[in-house]
């Protein structure tokens, strides 16, 4: 089986505008997260969608699925997050483990909640991918040179350009795969931890990329919900 693990569990509103964590702001007609959300139940491959919330926010996130996912209920779980994004990965998937007896092919596809910008493509290719090679990420080319500063103060060094890229979500595992990388990592590899995929580089499993796409972008600020406001328009005028 194939499961989304959409990550919902942070309660930051760096935006400034609202008592409400990023994922819930409106955009356009809808919260940021039911058009992620729905991205996912568009694709037929997909048996269930989890939704990892903080404790705080799951009867808000079921009061959403109520009201503009109603068509989609019995495909859609609410559950509490963990402190961080592997946490709440682990959360969801132990609650999968508790509806369904995993097998060594079945795969999560984890994404951020606020990118809802993400493409049939893009999910397809995660899926193929996980089921190939057992893991991969989401990747863009770096577009800016990226330097290297230890101290903050000086440049260290700066890496050639074209092996440089952007991480993206989703990132995709076979489930028992992903858990025993988890399970062996010590808890200070886990401490710096960024994503899942960084578990595997730090024992030396291969993780293979998909291409993803600039407007696959995070909404994490002011700006960019202004661009992500632009960018739904434009989706709303190619229907039209």
């Amino acid at each position: 089986m194939i499961f989304a693990g959409i990550l919902a569990g942070g309660t930051g509103t760096r935006m400034n505008i609202a008592d409400l964590p990023k994922q819930f702001l409106p955009l356009m007609d809808k919260p940021i997260i039911i058009h992620t959300i729905e991205k996912f139940l568009v694709n037929s491959e997909i048996d269930y969608v989890f939704i990892g919330v903080h404790k705080a926010w799951t009867t808000h996130m079921n009061d959403l699925i109520k009201k503009y996912l109603s068509a989609f209920e019995e495909r859609i779980v609410v559950i509490w997050g963990g402190e961080d994004r592997n946490d709440t990965i682990m959360n969801i998937i132990e609650a999968i483990q508790k509806l369904h007896e995993t097998t060594d092919e079945d795969i999560i596809i984890t994404h951020d909640a606020v990118r809802p910008f993400i493409t049939p493509r893009i999910i397809e290719e995660n899926i193929k991918a996980a089921k190939e090679h057992g893991a991969c990420d989401t990747i863009i080319p770096a577009s800016d040179t990226i330097v290297i500063s230890e101290d903050g103060k000086f440049i260290s060094s700066i890496p050639k350009r074209g092996n440089m890229y952007q991480g993206q979500t989703p990132q995709s595992f076979k489930i028992p795969l992903l858990k025993k990388v988890y399970d062996e990592i010590t808890e200070d590899e886990k401490s710096i931890l960024t994503d899942a995929c960084k578990a595997f580089v730090i024992r030396g499993v291969p993780v293979a990329v998909v291409m993803g796409e600039p407007q696959n972008m995070k909404i994490t600020n002011m700006t960019d919900l202004k661009i992500a406001e632009h960018l739904v328009s434009a989706e709303d005028l190619k229907l039209d």
